[in-house]
């Protein structure tokens, strides 16, 4: 038996594969077996694996995911591209666009675009994401809140059969509990049940296993859930919600890019709260267009009905060194900042240098404008020959962190503007301390008319 086993050995299960090997004369199953030195291209179905470019033809007619790819495409609520922006939004800021529109800018071309760059050129973006983050960013404050309807979470009053991680649970907490001081969420305690505005349906963006919900549905009664999620996950939270008698709940398995949300039907003339926690990178700026890019001109909102419209929204961002151009909200505020495309792609490379230092420090000093160039200078007057790579590399961890911070807030500085030119009272704040978690970002909006 054990000749028929896969010879690659797993050194953290101190074993070998136990699959079977290929046929033929491989000592490797199909997962460890060597690659062939052919072309090896995205799967055009499900770019998360690759294939031979000389067997893609055979492959794309059976590839596992193409049943649900073919079912996705028949559901009335799928529009392919319907969120993702355009790359030519730049021409209506006249700006000069190419003619194709780009992949995704992977981390690693961000990088190699920066480490491209001159010193004087690296110098001057590093000038201007200061002087840009002293302009916009003056008003993000902290707001860690833990509702007392949340208590029962917090005390684990509850089912141990479901997970609890204290700061997943803490971070859930906050963000409910800044729903509810803003005035979107009300405590269900007293509250009248049969009263659909007091308890609005619940879209929840990026639901993996589904437990803001979770906690949402347990603590504030909520009573008609969507879950929007485009991977399958084990453990989720469906079995324990579907046990309420008094919630509906429906998974849409899709890509938030591809989600036409007014064509869900039971959906349809029903206020609802639109929450998302750690929507990574450009899913936090498809989830927006999602919500309010064909809803809510500032016509809509001003003449909206009462009984069909988004009632509020609550967004925790994360990841925004992953965020894209083409993807991004609000192009043509950061095109009037005078932050470029290119900038734009260094500026969200740099935020991945926040979890550089300590996050037990949770107040990290962004006074000292000119602690970054003084390091470079100092770099400068060593007198030997220095290029960007060089000064990225020899940059304190605090230096590094501090820059990182500076840009994630640019960032959803820019996306919490865009929701206000939409005609929503927004705001972002910080809703967990950075030791607690360093993506402590939460944009939340709502209608003007619930103030």
């Amino acid at each position: 038996m054990e000749e028929t086993r896969c010879k690659f050995w797993l050194p953290k299960k101190n074993r070998f594969c136990s699959n079977a090997r290929l046929n033929g004369s491989s000592l490797f199953c199909g997962n460890h077996n060597r690659r062939t030195d052919g072309q090896w291209i995205p799967c055009p179905i499900d770019p998360s694996h690759s294939v031979l470019k000389e067997n893609l033809d055979g492959h794309v007619k059976r590839c596992p995911l193409l049943k649900q790819v073919r079912s996705l495409s028949q559901q009335p609520f799928y529009h392919k591209g319907i969120n993702a922006g355009k790359e030519d939004d730049e021409e209506e800021l006249g700006a000069v666009t190419s003619t194709a529109v780009e992949d995704n800018v992977t981390s690693e071309m961000k990088r190699n675009a920066v480490h491209s760059m001159t010193v004087p050129e690296f110098c001057n973006l590093i000038k201007k994401i200061e002087s840009v983050h002293a302009l916009i960013c003056n008003g993000i404050c902290d707001s860690f809140k833990i509702p007392e309807a949340c208590g029962m979470w917090i005390k684990r009053e509850i089912d141990r059969k479901l997970p609890f991680q204290e700061k997943h649970v803490t971070q859930q907490a906050s963000i409910l509990g800044n729903l509810e001081e803003f005035g979107v969420l009300k405590n269900s305690v007293g509250v009248n049940q049969d009263d659909e505005k007091a308890t609005p349906a619940v879209v929840e963006f990026g639901a993996g296993r589904g437990y803001l919900t979770q906690m949402l549905a347990d603590c504030y009664g909520t009573k008609r859930v969507f879950l929007v999620e485009r991977k399958s996950y084990k453990l989720k939270a469906d079995r324990s919600l579907r046990q309420k008698e008094s919630l509906t709940i429906e998974r849409l398995r899709i890509d938030i890019e591809d989600l036409d949300l007014s064509a869900v039907e039971s959906l349809r003339n029903v206020p609802y709260l639109a929450i998302g926690k750690h929507l990574c990178g450009p899913a936090t700026d498809l989830a927006l267009r999602c919500c309010l890019m064909e809803q809510y001109t500032q016509d809509k909102v001003e003449h909206c009905s009462s009984n069909n419209y988004i009632r509020g929204l609550s967004i925790a961002t994360c990841c925004h060194h992953h965020c894209q151009w083409k993807h991004y909200a609000n192009k043509k505020y950061m095109l009037n900042l005078g932050i470029t495309k290119e900038e734009f792609h260094a500026i969200s490379w740099f935020t991945s240098w926040a979890v550089d230092a300590d996050h037990g420090l949770d107040h990290l000093d962004f006074t000292d404008s000119r602690m970054h160039l003084e390091s470079i200078e100092k770099e400068l007057g060593s007198g030997l020959p220095v290029g960007v790579e060089d000064i990225v590399r020899n940059m304190k961890a605090v230096e590094r962190a501090v820059l990182g911070f500076m840009c994630k807030q640019i960032i959803d500085a820019g996306r919490l503007m865009w929701m206000k030119e939409q005609g929503l009272e927004a705001k972002l704040v910080k809703y967990v301390p950075s030791s607690i978690s360093p993506e402590n970002h939460l944009l939340i909006a709502k209608l003007a008319s619930l103030s």
